[in-house]
């Protein structure tokens, strides 16, 4: 671990971290001199959670995991994934659309996930690299993605290979719902198949939302046991009637205690449930997962692993940062298969790097 005291927030961050987690294979803490001069005790207890969980520690671990009492996870090995995709600004027509996936890596404490990334076209939503094979006149068929790589890794975590898989998927739109679930399910089974001959563990694919217009409040802002200091409603509310679809399996559920203006809750829609959840189970799980954020005390507003993946996504953009600003402006009339031609993987990050949560 590497402790460094910036003197300014940006600048040389990206840099430090690409050196580190590419290069190096050393996990970093960046502190601001202006917070710790401050003896804000706050801010030091926000450093020591992100240094605990990058050294390879868990900061929280939920009674009902370490007692197996959570539904249809800790009565059988489980692996819960997170994925995202983040997309360049506008106007940056040269730069890739960057992948990531995390994978808790402990069970049944699921705490612990393990990070990948990977870059692929401007503004591509679907994930390319969940699963892919190439063909090798030595070795003829090899397999690779990052699914099949994660379910290696929970299986030498815990010695344990997954029998079941809960997947959530962030950042995709309702028109996009078909195409995500096709081709990102079929990866999944391949990648599972890839592994030993007729593996397919139940697989439940989730995709999280937190944007759009819903909001909820209290029926009574007079009733104190209704609303939160804010007067919000208060976490762990539930709401899949009325304003849900009639048929299909989604909800909202608003996880976290908002601290100003209106909470917003996340609407979460199960596109495809082998695992044959309950509603009540499924709810109960997402906001139990949402006690155990690595970087905070409080409960959060999405489920940690989408949340994660979101983190990792981001982190990795830092990567490519040095190599696109080096090239120089392009223009933005280049084609859609011109930046695809230009895509370069990213740097590769040291395994003993990605066994902890460096994204944190």
């Amino acid at each position: 671990m590497l402790i460094i005291i910036l003197p300014d927030v940006s600048g040389s961050y990206g840099r430090i971290k690409r050196v580190c987690e590419t290069e190096l294979g050393i996990v970093s803490q960046c502190c601001q001199p202006r917070q710790a001069s401050r003896l804000n005790m706050q801010y030091f207890e926000n450093v020591a959670l992100k240094i605990n969980v990058k050294v390879g520690g868990r900061n929280t671990v939920l009674v009902d995991a370490v007692q197996k009492r959570i539904p249809l996870v800790t009565d059988r090995p489980t692996i819960i994934f997170g994925a995202d995709v983040t997309h360049p600004q506008p106007g940056e027509d040269s730069s890739p659309s960057i992948a990531a996936v995390v994978a808790s890596m402990d069970w049944p404490e699921v705490t612990k996930y393990r990070g990948l990334v990977s870059a692929q076209a401007h503004h591509e939503e679907i994930i390319q690299d969940l699963y892919k094979s190439t063909q090798d006149p030595q070795r003829g068929l090899v397999h690779g993605g990052m699914i099949r790589e994660l379910l290696i890794a929970f299986r030498r975590s815990t010695n344990f290979k997954p029998h079941r898989i809960i997947f959530y998927r962030d950042g995709v739109s309702e028109g996009q719902f078909s195409q995500v679930l096709l081709h990102e399910m079929n990866a999944i089974r391949q990648a599972c198949a890839s592994l030993e001959e007729g593996y397919a563990p139940p697989v439940t694919f989730v995709v999280v939302q937190k944007r759009h217009h819903t909001r909820l409040f209290p029926a009574d802002h007079n009733r104190r046991d209704l609303t939160d200091r804010s007067g919000n409603i208060l976490p762990g509310t539930v709401f899949d009637t009325h304003i849900c679809h009639p048929t299909e399996f989604d909800f909202y559920l608003n996880s976290h205690a908002g601290i100003q203006g209106t909470s917003r809750p996340t609407h979460y829609h199960v596109l495809y449930d082998e695992n044959r959840f309950s509603a009540d189970d499924f709810q109960v799980l997402t906001n139990n997962l949402c006690y155990t954020y690595a970087r905070c005390t409080r409960s959060v507003s999405i489920v940690p692993p989408a949340y994660y993946a979101h983190l990792a996504a981001f982190r990795a953009r830092y990567y490519i940062e040095d190599e696109t600003s080096a090239g120089g402006s392009t223009g933005g009339s280049r084609s859609t298969a011109d930046r695809n031609l230009a895509i370069r993987p990213l740097p590769v990050i040291k395994d003993n790097v990605k066994d902890v949560m460096f994204y944190c």
